[in-house]
């Protein structure tokens, strides 16, 4: 007989109660995992997740019919939102107005948006209090089509190699699809041109190191057995998955912080919704002493100005 479908769900978040509707959805069709599966994915991962998003502008992903529905890329809050839900404005100037994006303060909103059918969570690397000066600096490895993990591990490992004779710490993680990202917190001083002009100049120090590497703008012009060191990810309104954040994929891979150590034998593809939350208790937030210490980047300036490269245009608000 068929399991009786439930309407709605109250679940107790801290002092706030979320109604789940249709938690009996289907959003992963491949293993049959529901929007509940979902929910109880975010609350076990919660300190995680929560300390990934704090105080950062958030853009959406979400399914309205899980994975076999259309994906919706969302800035601004969707309507209907308590008002517990915290946002912050952002000013678009390509489009000449402004948007107010999710911005988690607590575990609460994230299980809300999960309700408002949000499976990825695609911050910002600024915070609401300095939304035009990024505090994170992300390294994304990227892989072209015919590169494989192998190649990924060795990029890394000089990426690595880099940020240690800089004196300065980098947080791996998974990036729930077939690459892989570091984050390093950074002082909120500089603009996102600057920052980018700095990742760039780090990512050709990696290129300079590493045959398996690239920082060839164009994708047609690329190798495709290369990693692209994507320095781009830290433009003004450029995101990616954050930690923890299940993917839309059809296994439920997740954005899963690591050991440096671990790297030369994970295989990304085992972190998944239903593997990750007993990881996470056993071995709690890898990324929990991230807001610890924060680096400048002086030093990937200086090397910038000595390869010559010259900073993005950002647009302001007037």
């Amino acid at each position: 007989m068929a399991k009786p479908q439930t309407s709605a769900v109250e679940i107790e978040v801290g002092d706030r109660v979320v109604r789940v509707t249709n938690p009996d959805r289907v959003y992963f069709p491949e293993t049959g995992w529901t929007k509940h599966d979902l929910v109880d994915y975010y609350l076990a991962v919660g300190d995680g997740i929560v300390r990934a998003l704090r105080e950062r502008p958030c853009m959406l992903h979400r399914f309205p019919d899980g994975l076999a529905g259309p994906k919706v890329h969302q800035k601004r809050l969707p309507g209907g939102a308590p008002d517990w839900v915290q946002t912050v404005e952002l000013w678009f100037p390509r489009f000449g107005r402004t948007a107010d994006e999710l911005c988690v303060t607590e575990l609460a909103q994230v299980i809300w948006a999960v309700q408002m059918s949000t499976v990825e969570f695609h911050p910002w690397n600024s915070r609401r209090a300095h939304v035009e000066r990024p505090d994170e600096w992300r390294i994304d490895l990227d892989p072209m089509p015919d590169a494989d993990f192998a190649e990924v591990r060795r990029v890394a490992h000089v990426a690595h190699d880099v940020l240690d004779e800089l004196g300065i710490t980098g947080y791996p993680k998974t990036s729930g699809g077939k690459g892989f990202h570091i984050y390093v917190r950074i002082e909120p001083e500089w603009s996102f041109g600057e920052v980018r002009r700095a990742a760039l100049a780090f990512a050709r120090e990696v290129e300079r190191r590493c045959d398996d590497a690239t920082t060839v703008w164009w994708r047609k012009d690329r190798d495709p057995e290369k990693i692209f060191v994507d320095f781009n990810q830290n433009a003004r309104d450029h995101t990616i998955a954050c930690a923890y954040s299940v993917r839309g994929t059809p296994t439920g891979t997740v954005s899963t912080p690591v050991f440096w150590d671990e790297l030369d034998d994970l295989d990304p593809r085992d972190f998944t919704l239903a593997s990750v939350p007993s990881r996470f208790a056993d071995l709690g937030d890898l990324h929990a002493g991230i807001d610890d210490e924060s680096f400048r980047i002086d030093q990937l300036l200086e090397w910038a100005d000595r390869d010559g490269i010259e900073p993005a245009k950002t647009g302001k608000r007037p």
